[in-house]
């Protein structure tokens, strides 16, 4: 606890941000701070050693006063000091938030292979090669109009001998490496051409310092002008990566043959998202908490993801809070989600391009998803949900409410699914099979209760 307030302040001297209220402070940790020096005023912290003063810390200000912290219960009385156990268990309770904050963030992952982390040395007209693919595999970039770059790959049929083109949207922490775990024959049979692009400030995409919910509708559909998908194209959104997908359906539905939206998180500002739904939600409350530190203390955050005291890293071992059995299953086997270790994070472009994207996915949009009208009246496009009925990061039971709310997107259920569909290469069969022929395989219709 003491650690982590300490690093606050220094924060707060060194940024000399002005979002760091006393008063939050005081809430989050607990203990009283000296309310007539303003904190960007502290010059410098000074920790006590235990042996002499176990529960206080004394700063120094910038005209040398030292003023000592006391920590201890507000519902306490003034002049008792809480016992060095109770402020370890402070740190404790403190610390088991921010295992939380992790694994609902590595929850959003969806399918993070490699660390999101720029090419500095790529250039415009670089194209590489995998030659260990099954088939061949393409990575380059197209810049756009406001002169940013994009990476993208493709698998599958070329595009010019291809009967249907995909867009796939990657999810948090994630990139164009990720696994959609297709066959490359059904992919060569159905005559599929995938794209799957880095999004902004992802791998080696630059990163766009305006992101909003709009500007990822408009990366995708100038992306596939550039690369002239024809006047429409298909696009599969994954986990996070559906916001991206939403915003299409919202802004350009017109250059949509059809859209899947793949264990799609819901964000509970939706204003159309009944109170009664998500009030006993936790998930709620941690991405409110994880909204905030991300938004205002993201030094905080940052120090908490990479100092080496208490590894964040190990929040995913076994611990069943976000992932069912299957989905522990894919992180134990599947190599992948270095962006979580200390070395990724301690690159900090890495750690702010995960921050950006997830303060927009889960701040407040410009329009309510449950509120769109059909924009396919006529049949001439689809749109698809696909949840799994274990998914601990998103509940089933806000999914079933989505599509209840939009009776014209076609609802899939995966009985024994957790989060990480993608990694089941009979299921993302099954979406392409869905997305491009309407099929409508009775084992993943939802088993309602009557």
């Amino acid at each position: 606890m003491r650690s982590a307030l300490l690093y606050i302040l220094k924060e707060g001297l060194d940024k000399k941000c002005p979002n760091l209220q006393r008063q939050n402070l005081s809430k989050i940790f607990r203990c009283k701070l000296p309310v007539h020096i303003p904190i960007c005023t502290w010059s410098k912290v000074v920790h006590s050693p235990l042996s002499s003063k176990q529960n206080s810390t004394s700063i120094q200000t910038e005209k040398g006063k030292h003023i000592n912290l006391d920590f201890q219960e507000f519902n306490e009385q003034p002049k008792l000091a809480p016992s060095l156990d109770s402020a370890v268990a402070k740190f404790c309770s403190l610390k088991m938030v921010f295992r939380r904050i992790l694994v609902l963030m590595m929850g959003c992952l969806g399918c993070a292979d490699q660390p999101t982390e720029p090419n500095d040395n790529l250039q415009e007209s670089k194209t590489v090669v995998d030659e260990s693919a099954i088939s061949t595999t393409t990575t380059c970039r197209v810049r756009l109009s406001d002169g940013r770059f994009l990476a993208y790959r493709e698998r599958g049929v070329p595009k010019n001998k291809c009967k249907y083109r995909i867009i796939i949207v990657h999810g948090f922490g994630s990139s164009k490496e990720m696994s959609f775990m297709a066959s490359e024959e059904l992919l060569d049979v159905m005559e599929i051409y995938l794209l799957i692009y880095d999004r902004a400030g992802y791998g080696e995409s630059d990163p766009n310092p305006k992101r909003s919910v709009k500007s990822e509708a408009s990366d995708i559909e100038e992306l596939a002008d550039q690369l002239q998908l024809g006047s429409k194209y298909y696009v599969i959104g994954v986990s996070l990566g559906c916001y991206p997908a939403w915003s299409c359906i919202k802004r350009i539905p017109q250059k949509l043959a059809g859209v899947a939206l793949v264990v799609p998180f819901v964000n509970y500002k939706w204003r159309s998202l009944p109170d009664d739904l998500t009030k006993d939600d936790y998930r709620k409350q941690l991405s409110r908490l994880a909204i905030w530190l991300t938004r205002y203390t993201p030094g905080l955050l940052h120090w908490w993801l990479t100092q080496k005291l208490f590894p964040s890293a190990t929040a995913l071992e076994g611990n069943p809070t976000f992932f069912c059995d299957k989905d522990l299953d894919v992180l134990k086997n599947t190599p992948g989600y270095q962006l979580f270790t200390q070395d990724g994070l301690k690159k900090r472009r890495v750690f702010d391009s995960l921050r950006r994207d997830f303060i927009v996915a889960f701040s407040k949009w410009d329009f309510d998803p449950l509120e769109l009208s059909n924009p396919y009246a006529q049949n001439e496009s689809s749109v698809h949900i696909w949840q799994g009925y274990e998914d601990k990061v998103v509940p089933v039971q806000l999914q079933r409410y989505v599509a209840q709310s939009l009776p014209w997107i076609r609802y899939h259920e995966v009985p024994d699914g957790g989060h990480l569909l993608v990694y089941d290469t009979v299921v993302c069969e099954a979406i392409l099979k869905s997305l491009l022929l309407g099929e409508d395989p009775p084992l993943y219709r939802p088993k309602l209760a009557s």
